[in-house]
């Protein structure tokens, strides 16, 4: 027998800069979450610190003598990795590195890392290698080359490992040739959706670990992976969910937004982030037991205004409310988001009442029509019966009139083969 034994977790300092645009507890809360993402990446956080500067060193980010502090810190404490929140630019890298004698990564660096461990499918994986190549052109560095090749570790995943061989030629063509395969995708994407759009269509949006997969599962009876870590879903996945009898809508879950997400990133996931600019409704989830669930809705809607996606008709559901303390949010709640409702995807409280919610949009989504159709048309009227509810129907002599609620697509659909139809006679 073969004993395996489990590698040692790397050890991190994290830094932050505070310049005056936070406070010092929302410093600390991005610091925390900065502390959640590098336990996501496999690491151990030892020590937090905190820098306060009115902006940032163009050399040291921090300041070079607030950068020999941490040296000392690091050597004492056998430190592998140090991580910023926010992103440094490839001199700061260079100088750093130089000075610690360690990697250094930043914000845009592990979150790049974190989606590469997690990516599954061909489309993830291209997208990943791509963010990765991107931020990684200006950064090339031979600071640490012992440590990538014979550790690995936290930054080294997918391209990384080959970073230091890599030229910027070779880089730049490997980057177009991904562009390419991407471009592949999404219009293979598109002609599986275009199949779609008989069904009005809905997507969950939200702030990374606010429990949209768990919701997801509750509202469609699925399986999906729903972990208690941040990006646990990197895929878009579809399901079919029943309002009412002969009423369902097609439901995607889409990967979690996180402030600070690489503008690469956003880039690359184009493809899959698709599902929110196509989808007709927007759900978004918001974890209301987090303290800071609306710098969150903040983040996600800056995502959707990115995405061409803000205008969508929404609906915010605040998940979790079982492990909510105060209770005084949800008269909070109550009187300052309009189009919401209070949730526990976890629990199933209020399950039914969010489902009346999307149902009423739905409702809104169709219309009710009275037409007339020659006999000799049966294409068209078999045609109304496999994409609309069929009311009523009355034989004339020379008509058949057929009463019908269609959604607003299909409604559109109709009418435009009937014209086609009246055109050619």
């Amino acid at each position: 027998m073969i004993e395996l034994k489990p590698v040692p977790k790397e050890r991190a300092i994290l830094i932050a800069l505070s310049t005056g645009e936070y406070s010092k507890e929302q410093i600390e809360e991005h610091l925390d979450e900065l502390e959640l993402l590098t336990d996501t990446a496999g690491a151990e956080t030892v020590f937090k610190v905190l820098q306060e500067k009115s902006k940032p060193d163009p050399a040291y980010f921090i300041g070079k003598g607030k950068a020999e502090e941490i040296a000392q810190l690091i050597e004492l404490n056998n430190i592998q990795i140090i991580i910023f929140d926010d992103d440094l630019n490839p001199t700061q890298v260079r100088n750093l590195e130089k000075l610690f004698e360690r990697k250094v990564i930043d914000r845009s660096g592990l979150i790049l890392d974190i989606f590469a461990s997690h990516a599954k499918t061909r489309e993830a994986k291209t997208q990943i290698e791509l963010a990765q190549l991107q931020y990684m052109l200006p950064r090339l560095t031979r600071a640490w080359t012992h440590l990538s090749k014979q550790y690995g570790g936290i930054g080294t995943k997918g391209p990384g490992e080959t970073q230091i061989e890599t030229d910027r030629r070779i880089i730049r063509t490997r980057i177009s040739k991904l562009k390419e395969n991407l471009k592949k995708i999404e219009s293979q994407q598109q002609t599986k959706s275009s199949g779609r759009k008989e069904f009005i269509t809905a997507t969950l949006v939200g702030y990374t670990n606010a429990g949209k997969s768990t919701l997801m599962n509750r509202l469609t009876n699925s399986e999906l992976l729903a972990e208690d870590k941040l990006f646990a879903t990197l895929d878009s996945t579809t399901r079919a969910l029943t309002l009412a009898k002969g009423k369902n809508i097609l439901l995607s879950d889409t990967v979690g937004f996180i402030r600070k997400l690489p503008h690469h990133l956003v880039a690359s996931f184009k493809s899959t982030l698709n599902v929110v600019k196509e989808a007709d409704i927007i759900l978004h989830v918001i974890d209301v037991s987090n303290e800071y669930f609306e710098e969150h809705i903040k983040v996600v809607n800056e995502t959707l205004e990115d995405l061409n996606a803000q205008k969508k008709t929404q609906i915010k559901i605040f998940n979790k409310v079982d492990l909510l303390k105060d209770k005084s949010k949800i008269d909070y709640i109550a009187q300052h988001y309009s189009d919401s409702i209070i949730i526990s995807a976890e629990r199933g409280i209020n399950i039914n009442n969010l489902k009346s919610m999307i149902l009423n949009l739905y409702e809104k989504y169709f219309v009710e029509d009275d037409i007339f159709i020659q006999h000799e048309k049966s294409k068209i009227i078999s045609m109304i019966y496999e994409i609309a509810d069929v009311l009523d129907i009355k034989y004339h002599d020379d008509f058949t009139q057929i009463k019908y609620r269609a959604s607003t697509i299909n409604h559109n659909l109709i009418k435009k083969l009937l014209n086609e139809e009246n055109e050619l006679e």
